[in-house]
């Protein structure tokens, strides 16, 4: 049986080959020792996304020639990973493409020169000296949204980052006051330049960390617990630049059908879920599809990531590629499967793609409700992209994505994925807002999700959400199967721009979900007779109702 080490790869490399595996032709110690050296790359998460495609990207930069160094994994919150995954492992890791097919592509992955969890001194000292390293030319991150966000939904500083303004960088936390203590340590080493690339799945993510670090470092320069000469160079974007990015990958949780594949082959494949609830493994699967757009401002130089198939651009193109993903053909589609998957009992995102009302939904919310306001960023053709994710991407049953992981942080995704487009029917005149039926129904339904009981009236425990509990409490008294008690609830959410990017009630939708909202709750089998009706009670894409069925 083979293992996945260092030791076993040369001693076994042939059977890894015959194994179906591709291994990397590169000298990994080599690679390792100019690494540790003089470092390149560093990547903030050590999760899925990472393992899928970031790892993957540094891996066909050194099998290409173009680069001699691979990336440093950083885990800022879940260590586990680290300590259960990649150092039994010497960091290596299996990467499983899941073609449309049914065939799978397996890889070997020895990219990853070190993972480093930042849960004790001796990898904190490490993370010190890379980040003084004049070498050092990019710190990527995938943290999610919620990594970014300080506030509460009333505005105000979460607690837990109050009390890190006022202990300073001495000891952080947070993933935002420890990337802000790190920098600060290349400031203090001779301030040369670098890059922080947001690669999170998000509109102007490269703005959303820029703002994050800064209020790190004003509230501690406030304190007097860093200089101001360190605000100025972090302020300064000749010295520290936030690209943004636009990402595209899907990379659910790892696949029970793929790790029976794998034990066949490889020892210790086991499926990991940590005490703080990621779902690991070492190996990830993934999609073959995939897209990275970010744009080029580095000031300290950067691999030639084009060559391992990014799209490097100017900002107006990237804000585009995010906004036609983000804002249309993508993200909003997922969103809204993960709200009505959740509460009509699926477990699958491919599944959902056979139910026609889902379907039709999802067909319906991207040609007829997103496309009229998409963005053309001219280097991905929105109309192609959008047909790809319905037909193929959405639907492949081979990628084990759930509705439930989707689902995870939507109140930091909703603004984004659908307050975007709101705002652009309210202010164009050629588009007519009452037009919008479908997008105000996925907002009634995510809020009839926070209530967690599902539409046969089973309890079910949602996806964590930063602001769950709070969204919760607003909708106190409410109760599935009563839409009396409903009345005046949804106001204290709907109108909260934090959330949606604006007032829905000055938008003048507040009152429809409200009503929306009410149907919902009707009782038993509610929500299906509600998707039903909202989907059967206009015209789509050919002119007749429900013309959104999933046989396009």
């Amino acid at each position: 049986m083979l293992e996945l080490t260092l030791d076993c790869l040369k001693k076994k490399r042939a059977e890894f080959e015959q194994a179906g595996i591709r291994v990397p032709s590169f000298d990994i110690e080599a690679v390792r020792e100019k690494t540790r050296a003089a470092p390149v790359w560093v990547h903030f998460s050590s999760g899925n996304l990472f393992k899928g495609y970031h790892s993957a990207l540094a891996q066909r930069l050194i099998e290409g020639g173009f680069s001699d160094r691979g990336i440093i994994a950083v885990e800022p919150f879940d260590y586990e990973i680290i300590h259960r995954v990649y150092e039994p492992r010497d960091n290596l890791g299996i990467r499983v493409v899941m073609k449309t097919g049914g065939d799978l592509e397996k890889e070997l992955i020895a990219g990853v020169t070190e993972a480093l969890a930042t849960d004790n001194a001796g990898s904190w000292e490490r993370l010190k000296v890379i980040f003084r390293a004049p070498s050092l030319q990019l710190v990527s991150l995938s943290i999610t949204e919620k990594g970014y966000d300080l506030r509460t939904l009333d505005g105000g500083f979460r607690p837990e980052i109050s009390g890190e303004f006022d202990s300073g960088p001495g000891a952080p936390v947070h993933a935002m006051t420890k990337l802000c203590a790190l920098c600060r340590e290349r400031w203090l080493a001779g301030a040369v330049p670098l890059a922080l690339v947001s690669t999170d799945n998000f509109s102007h993510n490269g703005d959303r960390l820029r703002d994050a670090l800064l209020t790190v470092a004003r509230e501690w320069k406030d304190r007097r617990h860093v200089e101001q000469g360190f605000v100025d160079w972090l302020s300064n974007p000749a010295s520290v630049s936030f690209p943004l990015s636009m990402i595209d990958k899907i990379t659910p949780y790892p696949s029970e059908r793929v790790w029976r594949r794998l034990e066949t082959l490889v020892s210790g494949m086991e499926i990991i879920t940590t005490a703080k609830n990621s779902v690991t493994a070492p190996f990830v699967n993934t999609e073959e599809a995939e897209y990275l757009v970010i744009e080029d401002r580095f000031p300290n130089g950067r691999p030639p990531l084009e060559q391992a198939g990014v799209y490097m651009a100017d900002r107006r193109t990237v804000d585009m590629a995010e906004r036609m993903k983000v804002c249309t053909c993508l993200n909003p589609l997922h969103t809204a499967l993960a709200i009505f998957g959740c509460l009509l009992g699926y477990r699958s995102i491919a599944g959902e793609m056979e139910d026609p009302d889902l379907a039709a939904l999802v067909t319906g919310i991207g040609y007829d409700e997103g496309m009229p306001v998409v963005v053309d960023p001219g280097i991905i053709r929105p109309a192609d992209f959008l047909e790809e994710v319905l037909t193929k991407r959405l639907p492949n049953a081979n990628i084990p994505d759930t509705p439930q992981r989707i689902a995870t942080d939507t109140s930091q995704k909703l603004g984004i994925r659908f307050g975007e487009t709101i705002k652009l029917y309210a202010a164009r005149d050629d588009l007519d807002l009452n037009s919008l039926t479908l997008i105000p129904l996925v907002i009634a339904a995510w809020c009839r999700y926070l209530l967690g009981v599902d539409d046969e009236g089973n309890a079910f425990t949602p996806s964590p959400d930063p602001l769950l509990p709070e969204l919760r409490r607003e909708l106190g008294g409410v109760q599935a199967g009563l839409p009396a008690s409903a009345a005046g609830k949804l106001r204290g959410i709907l109108s909260n721009s934090k959330i949606f990017a604006l007032d829905l009630y000055e938008a003048g939708l507040g009152e429809r979900i409200e009503s929306c909202f009410a149907e919902l709750l009707a009782g038993p089998g509610a929500v299906r007779k509600t998707l039903h009706k909202y989907l059967h009670g206009r015209r789509g894409r050919s002119g007749e109702p429900g013309a959104h069925g999933a046989a396009r």
